[in-house]
């Protein structure tokens, strides 16, 4: 875990500043060309690290997260991405950390623990790969195993619009409303020392498919 930690660290003061700057050029992007606007940011803690699990109709999503907080965000990327000088360091100071494509999916939540061990939100899609529709697909149990081995809350997030702004497949980015609401953390379980029991884990991830519905549901329903 050490080499993780060590792995995901990118926080010197340039990638810090540059990530401001990112932040600053795509929540301005969504907030004026897409009239994005956002809610329920009083339920975000304001230290230590949380999971951010929104519902994923489009690439735009991850912009739309970034206005979410100020703090640093970290996503998982393909680790081909980091391949060459100098997107790898754009890449690491726009929060993303390496993932490797094939690996065992353990080594992938390891990076995502250490990464909220460190105090830092973490962006988890917990449908996976990107969806389509109206009803919020089954969902992996990546995010309530990350939230109960680190113990830190998952921040259920509904998306409206975004499918609409830039579909899958899609190259052209319109310019359509966007809504995005911020819920109600999700603690897990207290006591459980570490250990991620397969029951509490469907459990907790059941909460959340709930949660998620529910945002998404009004976040559509506000464009």
């Amino acid at each position: 875990m050490t080499k993780v930690k060590s792995e995901l660290a990118g926080n010197s003061l340039p990638s810090r500043m540059f990530y401001r700057f990112g932040r600053t050029v795509t929540w301005g992007f969504c907030r004026v060309y897409n009239r994005l606007t956002i809610t329920g940011r009083e339920n975000l803690p304001l230290s230590g690290g949380y999971i951010i699990a929104p519902v994923h109709r489009s690439i735009i999503d991850t912009m739309a997260c970034a206005g979410i907080t100020k703090r640093r965000i970290r996503y998982m990327g393909k680790d081909s991405m980091w391949e060459s000088q100098p997107g790898n360091w754009l890449l690491s100071a726009l929060g993303a950390f390496p993932v490797s494509r094939g690996t065992a999916d353990r080594e992938a939540l390891q990076r995502c623990i250490a990464v909220v061990e460190g105090g830092e939100p973490l962006v988890l899609y917990p449908e996976g790969e990107r969806k389509s529709g109206p009803i919020v697909q089954p969902m992996f149990d990546g995010a309530a195993y990350v939230a109960i081995k680190a113990g830190v809350p998952i921040i259920p997030v509904g998306i409206g619009g975004s499918e609409h702004v830039l579909s899958k497949g899609s190259w052209f980015v319109y310019p359509k409303k966007m809504r995005l609401i911020i819920g109600t953390p999700l603690m897990p379980p207290e006591g459980l020392n570490g250990k991620a029991p397969r029951g509490v884990v469907k459990d907790l991830t059941s909460r959340l498919h709930e949660e998620v519905q529910i945002l998404f549901d009004r976040a559509q329903a506000q464009v």
